[in-house]
């Protein structure tokens, strides 16, 4: 088991040794940001150009065929620590950080970005570190290393959606012992939630949804984003549902082209853009546009919510 002053510990330890990943973590004192309203949800907007690594990261299978993975401890730099956790996992620290304090939490062993039978995983780390949201992107929603699994983690204070869902009505849709399965359909994005106190029950209703969301043609799984955290009641996962990869205006040329590439954090409402001109540009219109072309309608959501009662 791990907890939260620990890996609080370990991070300033690593800054300590490490100083490419510290001049990063300095720089977010630095970085840009902005408050938007979205159709009544706070958004924030980071301007970050460290993080411009991930957002243009090429995850084609070509280009991942032809790079060493970044994830494997064999080419991972030497100064790079971990602690193991759980059942062949290994918490890093993000070089490349978005939050002040910033994990990745890989398989030790090379396999492919997919979640299926990981949730009590997820769960229970998101519930040993109490002061970090564990999430993960899925192979095509935002995950810079597709071919590797792997979780991240930042500290909880930073993302906005857990307080628009404190506020938010919540649909209940199935139910496991005391864990419950609901949906949220009055916020810009259509979500749903887990709020569960033991993980397997909190698998199990995954598992009814995973099999319940529409899988895109050539995927092996439905996209999406997870966002997991603790809460007085237990754990708390966010499930956002996703149909699309990046947005139609995704892009490096022409003035209206933007190198946004949303993942959980950006869904879970802290929008990163490492281009200057991008952190300008972006206002709430952009935004809900952003949100509609990603997300999944209502009309799916409906349909998936019928299919599990």
């Amino acid at each position: 088991m791990v907890n939260s002053e620990q890996i609080n510990k370990f991070i300033g330890e690593q800054l300590g040794e490490w100083p490419t990943a510290a001049d990063n973590f300095k720089a977010l004192e630095g970085v840009k940001v902005k408050e938007l309203d979205v159709d009544g949800m706070k958004i924030k907007v980071q301007f970050n150009p460290a993080r411009i690594v991930s957002s243009s990261a090429k995850v084609d299978a070509k280009s991942l065929a032809e790079r060493k993975c970044f994830l494997c401890g064999e080419n991972r730099p030497s100064v790079q620590r971990g602690i193991e956790w759980g059942n062949g996992y290994i918490i890093l620290i993000n070089p490349f950080p978005i939050f002040p304090r910033h994990l990745t939490i890989p398989d030790m062993g090379h396999v492919d970005q997919l979640i299926k039978g990981r949730i009590a995983d997820m769960m229970d780390l998101a519930r040993e570190l109490d002061e970090y949201t564990v999430f993960y992107n899925g192979p095509k929603c935002g995950a810079s290393a597709p071919d590797h699994m792997h979780f991240q983690a930042g500290n909880s204070d930073f993302l906005t959606i857990g307080e628009a869902l404190e506020a938010a009505e919540l649909k209940t849709v199935a139910t496991d012992g005391d864990a419950v399965l609901a949906v949220c359909d009055t916020l810009p994005l259509n979500v749903f939630v887990i709020d569960a106190q033991d993980s397997q029950a909190g698998q199990r209703l995954f598992d009814r949804l995973y099999d319940a969301l529409p899988v895109p043609e050539g995927e092996k799984e439905p996209m999406m984003n997870l966002l997991c955290y603790a809460t007085a009641a237990g754990v708390r996962l966010v499930v956002i549902p996703r149909r699309r990869h990046r947005p139609s205006f995704y892009g490096t040329e022409g003035d209206d082209k933007m190198l946004l590439s949303p993942a959980s954090v950006d869904m879970g409402g802290v929008f990163i853009t490492p281009l200057e001109k991008d952190f300008n540009k972006v206002d709430a219109a952009l935004i809900k546009t952003l949100f509609d072309e990603l997300c999944l309608d209502a009309e799916t959501v409906n349909q998936v919510v019928e299919s599990l009662k």
